[in-house]
Parts: C-alpha cells; structure tokens; sequence
C-alpha cells in the first residue's frame, strides 16, 4: 500500500518537472524572438537612406501568396468586349520599332519587313492597387485571357509571330488599367512598283495597319508619337537599294459593308544602286555594240570573218536581253532597260545588215565590170592615161580602190593597182554617144568602201548621240 502511495507521488512529480521545463523553454525563444526583432530593428535604423535593400517595403503585387489573375480580377470582367463598351471610341496608340527590312523582290512585287509592334491602351477593368506604382509583366498566355486589338496588315501575303525561343508577345499592365502590348513580327507585305524607270527607278512602299473587327466608332488607331512613332535600325541595309527615308501617315479606309477604319500607314522609299547593273547589263551590251564596228575595218572579202563577227554580237545581245527579263515581271510597259538593250540590238543588227548591203552591191558591181571587160579592150600601163576619160556620172562609176574587183587583165607586178584603164572602140555607138569625140581611151577609179567609210563615222556617231540622250532623261 505504501509502495503504490510512493509510486503516484513519483509521477505526479515527474510530470510537474517536465511541465516547467517546456514552460522555461517557451519563454526563452520568445525573448530571443523580441531580442532578434530589437536588433533588427536597430539595424534599420542605423543603415543609410539610400540603401534599396532595408529602405523598399514590401508590395502585395510581388508577393507570392497572391496570384495575378486574382489580383487583375479577371474572372469579375467580361473580356470578350471592348473597353467602355457602349461609351466613346477607345484610343489606341501604336509605335513600330523596324528590325530588319530583309529583302525586295520585283517579280513577285512584295517586301518583307521584320518589326516590334507596340500597341498603347486603358483597360480600367485591369486596374489593382499597388504601393508603388510598380507595373507587372506577362507573357503570351495572359494575353489569351484578356482584350487585345486585333490589329492585322493590310494587303500582306504572309506574317507571323516569332515563337523562339518562346512566344515573342510581352504584356505590361500598370497599376491605373494602362495597358502595352508588344510583339515581333515578320510581314511579307505587297508593294505596287512602277518599273517604267528600271534599274533607274525609286521604289516607295507602304505596310498598312489596321484593326479587322472594330470600325472607328468602337477604335480610334493612332500612331503614339506622331512621326517619331517609327524607329529604325542604323544598320538596316539592302543589297540592291539605298533607303532613303521613312514616315507615317494616318487616313480611314471605306468598306461598302462594315464602314470605316483607322488605318496607320508606314511608307518607306527607296533607291537602287546602279552600280551593279552596269556592270552586268549596260557595260557589256556596250561592248558588244563596239565589237560589231569592227567589220567595218574588214576587207569585204573577208566573209568568213566579218559574217561570224555579226551573228556572234547579235546572239550576245539576245543572251543579255533574256538573262534580264528573266529576273523580271512580265510587266506590259518598255522598261528603261529593255529601251537601251534594244536599241543596242538594232545597233549590232544593222551592222550585220550593213555588210549584207555591201556584199551585194559589190556583187552588183562586179557584174557590171565584167560586162565592161567583155565590150572593152583592157590596156594596162598605156603611156597617156590621161587621154580620154568618162564622167562618173555618165559611167555610174566613182572613184573605187581597184583591189575590190580583182587583178582582172592586171599585172602581177601591181603596176594598175592604183586605177584600171580601158581602150573603147569609138564604132560602138553606145559608148560614143557618152564620151568626148576627141578622146580614145577611158580612166575608170572605183571605190566599193563607200558605205563602210560611211558607218565608220555614223554608227560611233548616232550611238554616242543615242546614249547622251538616254543618260540625260532617266539619270
């Protein structure tokens, strides 16, 4: 009995003893807590004001606990509507940063334009509280909640948003509803190009913005800064086209069937080197003009040089017009360079043309000396040439190197190179009814390089003047 009495005292003490300690315990981790907190407190106090560490107080919209779409309210608003639905159009601004302007194409008409496009709003339904006016960022998963403008490019034929390595789509919303949404874009857009001065030309291309959906009764686009919206690359630059300038403009489009839209406009124009092309068109098409003169120094005799000359000059011709208009656009209109290729042409055809002309009038020729061999008596080396002559116009003979009708009745030693002399009967009554009675022998100079010495002077001659001309009206 006594042993069991001494037994419940133990415990009851026991359990006395344990109680104390976790109560003196308690105690002592609350008094380091507040001595912690004093410390810390006397720390603050102690720092410099311009430190951000201890000086920044806490803001609920950086805290982890709350989560945006709570914080926005998301839920609580219909997004599928505008904002102010039912009120005044809602301004949105707009600016466009230009990345790259990546390539031109003439045949298909269009350019490709890489850009960021902002876009500047007040949506009240996405306003919070904050401390400090501190913004918050999102990325393209918000954007898919909320209203955004639905703006689109005007005649543009392919685009799309960059995705690497993410969405390239950032949302800023402000703590008063203000909202910036920004997106990188590549456009391939159509540009109206007026080819009639090709490659001397300057090409003026405009990308178009608009909204689709909303008319400007619901949307009022405008370019954010005015002209200073627009901000470009200082190393944009083009093979082919000196970009001489940018600029925005501002007009409403009409469409029969929904009305009235803003629409922005970004015009950008631009100059083509030319450099390039002559080198590659105008430099060689003038050489092979230049290479066909040359026949005209050829003796006319010489058909196997002078014929493969002119057909060799006029295929190359023709290579160069091909290879440029296969580059082209089956444009309906004479381009500035098909008028030099062409005439060029006309150049190099009528040289070849020329020697045709030449061959057979010196044929002509010859045959008519042939007939004059076989009525007249050839003498070469008579003592007195000068006895009796026959007026070239009664002849139709001028004065003609006597190499261009052979060594007929000539000696070898080329004694009668110089001119051909003839012994006419003055019984035949058709000759003598042509020369002078008291005369017996006729002196015949012919010369058949006439129209060569000719085109030596007037083809330089009405190129020259050609290209003065052509210069002068597209440079």
């Amino acid at each position: 009995m006594q042993v069991d009495a001494a037994l419940v005292l133990f415990c009851v003490w026991l359990t006395g003893a344990v109680a104390r300690t976790a109560q003196s315990r308690g105690h002592k981790l609350e008094t380091e807590k507040q001595s912690r907190s004093r410390r810390e407190t006397s720390m603050d106090g102690g720092k410099k004001t311009g430190s951000p560490i201890y000086k920044r107080s806490a803001d609920m919209t950086k805290s982890l606990m709350t989560k945006s779409e709570q914080l926005l309210r998301i839920d609580d608003h219909d997004f599928t509507m505008r904002p102010a639905f039912g009120g005044p159009p809602i301004p949105v601004g707009v600016d466009v940063q230009v990345e790259s302007l990546d390539t031109i194409s003439e045949v298909d008409m269009d350019f490709t334009m890489t850009l960021y496009l902002r876009h500047y709003w007040k949506d009240e339904r996405l306003s919070f509280p904050s401390t400090n006016n501190q913004s918050m960022t999102f990325d393209s998963r918000l954007v898919k909640k909320i209203w955004v403008p639905d703006m689109f490019f005007v005649h543009s034929k392919r685009s799309f948003i960059h995705d690497t390595t993410t969405d390239n789509v950032m949302l800023r919303v402000f703590p008063d509803g203000n909202v910036l949404y920004s997106l990188r874009v590549t456009v391939t857009a159509m540009c109206n190009m007026d080819l009639s001065r090709f490659p001397l030309d300057t090409q003026t291309c405009s990308l178009e913005i608009e909204s689709y959906a909303y008319t400007d009764d619901d949307l009022m686009l405008y370019w954010k800064k005015g002209n200073e919206s627009l901000n470009t690359d200082d190393r944009i630059s083009l093979s082919q086209f000196l970009i001489q300038k940018f600029h925005t403009t501002t007009k409403l489009a009409f469409y029969s069937s929904t009305g009235w839209y803003n629409r922005l406009y970004i015009h950008f124009t631009l100059r083509r080197h030319i450099f390039f092309f002559l080198l590659q068109t105008y430099f060689p098409a003038t050489l092979m003009v230049m290479l066909s003169w040359v026949s005209f120094w050829i003796d006319r005799r010489a058909v196997p040089a002078r014929v493969p000359l002119g057909i060799t000059t006029v295929l190359t011709m023709s290579t160069i017009i091909t290879g440029v208009n296969a580059s082209m656009p089956r444009v309906s209109y004479i381009k500035a360079v098909d008028i030099y290729l062409w005439v060029s042409f006309v150049f190099v055809f009528l040289s070849v043309i020329e020697y045709a002309a030449v061959n057979y009038l010196s044929t002509v020729q010859e045959r008519k000396e042939r007939k004059l061999r076989e009525r007249l008596p050839c003498t070469c080396g008579i003592g007195n040439p000068d006895e009796m002559m026959i007026d070239p116009q009664i002849t139709g003979y001028g004065a003609m190197d006597v190499n261009t009708t052979g060594n007929y009745g000539m000696p070898e030693n080329g004694g009668c190179r110089d001119r051909m002399l003839a012994q006419v009967s003055l019984n035949d009554p058709q000759i003598t009814r042509q020369v002078r009675p008291s005369r017996g022998y006729v002196n015949i100079w012919i010369d058949t390089h006439a129209i060569d010495k000719y085109s030596r002077v007037l083809f330089p001659g009405a190129y020259i003047l050609f290209n003065i001309i052509y210069w002068s009206i597209y440079s």
